[in-house]
């Protein structure tokens, strides 16, 4: 197939697009600067240059595509505050690539985010709880969860549409996210900390296992699916911080949930919620099998600590 992939040169995005080619796709990658032109192009990957608020560049690179992956999403100004404008911006995306790609029965692969369930583990068939209240305050996972449900709603449009739910923690070396932001905290406060008892859980998953599920559900998922892209179940946070403080050698600690935000600051909400999830679904459905180290042996070979 020949593959548009918004996200080209991301986290996620720099490993589905090798994934791709491998396997025999042609990528074509937005890209919106000339260093993520030049790494797509070294990739391997065709180039069409952009922004997710290029609606026109998105709607004929979809129309020109034989299957579609949507990766991007704009975390600049969403860690800035402004999740709201970020999920609107993802939104219309969606609406514009669905629009190019209505009674082809062509596939359509969007990234969210695996939900917290309070009580028990998520599972591919919790849905996406988008709280148009919620959305429309801008809280993270009701807005995304509004655009997954949109992105799904497509299959009765004639688009083989699916979500890949991805794990809180994409781990790997280069990692930007959650993990080293964790470290960067222990670093600065003097000690590995976690949140009263530790004992809530985070999924975890490769993003090499990642990005191989994004490819089976560009060519295999049923319209209207929804994946977890869930190697881990769920880690204790508590062995996540004594990895760290064995690694940095610090003390590991337990935070009172009163001091949580002063301490881990952004990161306090999302470290202190129980983001435990199950992929049995995922992987009875596409046969997908993680391969790639798990996070604590990820952390243990050191290369988040350089």
């Amino acid at each position: 197939m020949r593959v548009f992939v918004t996200g080209a040169s991301g986290w996620i995005g720099s490993a589905v697009v090798p994934e791709l080619i491998g396997a025999g796709h042609r990528v074509v990658g937005l890209a919106r600067s000339d260093a993520s032109a030049e790494a797509l192009t070294a990739a391997g990957a065709e180039v069409v240059r952009g922004t997710l608020d290029d609606l026109g560049v998105l709607r004929g690179a979809a129309a020109d595509a034989d299957g579609v992956v949507h990766l991007a999403f704009k975390h600049d100004i969403a860690f800035s505050g402004d999740f709201k404008g970020a999920g609107e911006a993802d939104r219309r995306a969606v609406e514009v690539i669905g629009e190019a790609l209505a009674g082809s029965d062509r596939p359509f692969t969007i990234a969210s985010g695996t939900p917290v369930v309070p009580g028990h583990v998520a599972t591919e068939r919790d849905g996406h709880d988008p709280d148009p209240a919620a959305a429309a305050r801008g809280d993270a996972q009701h807005v995304r969860g509004a655009t997954a449900e949109l992105a799904l709603s497509l299959a009765a449009r004639g688009v083989r549409s699916s979500v890949v739910r991805l794990a809180p923690t994409n781990h790997g070396e280069g990692d930007n996210g959650f993990v080293p932001a964790l470290i960067a905290i222990a670093r600065e406060k003097g000690v590995s900390g976690y949140i009263d008892d530790g004992g809530n859980r985070w999924s975890a998953a490769h993003r090499l296992d990642s990005a191989r599920l994004f490819r089976l559900a560009l060519e295999h998922a049923p319209a209207g699916s929804t994946l977890h892209a869930v190697a881990e179940e769920g880690l204790p946070v508590r062995e996540i911080a004594e990895v760290i403080g064995r690694q940095l050698d610090l003390p590991v600690v337990s935070v009172p949930a009163a001091e949580a935000g002063s301490h881990f600051t952004w990161l306090a909400g999302p470290f202190a919620d129980n983001r435990a999830a199950s992929s049995t679904l995922t992987r009875e459905l596409l046969g997908w099998e993680p391969v790639q180290p798990g996070l604590v042996e990820d952390l243990e070979q050191g290369h988040y600590f350089k």
